[in-house]
């Protein structure tokens, strides 16, 4: 049996506030797609590498997000 794959999400951009809370963008027409990954392994290894070249600008923040989880209709996505 193969292992079941989970879509997961990597995008980033310039937040509109900085804080433990921001998730702003300041402009969404600038939001940068990097992918989208079958596992969390993956997906990590893309989200620290766009983090790494943009390490000198405080405000970009790039976010995993689970989508196999906002599709799941178990958790809340949408029903069939």
């Amino acid at each position: 049996m193969s292992e079941r794959q989970l879509l997961h999400i990597v995008i980033g951009g310039e937040l509109a506030d900085v804080g433990p809370n921001a998730h702003e963008f300041k402009d969404l027409k600038e939001v940068e797609f990097i992918g989208a990954y079958p596992d969390y392994a993956s997906a990590r290894d893309a989200w620290k590498s766009a983090a790494q070249r943009t390490v000198d600008n405080a405000h970009m923040r790039f976010f995993i997000i689970h989508a196999h989880r906002l599709l799941d209709p178990a958790q809340g996505g949408p029903q069939g």
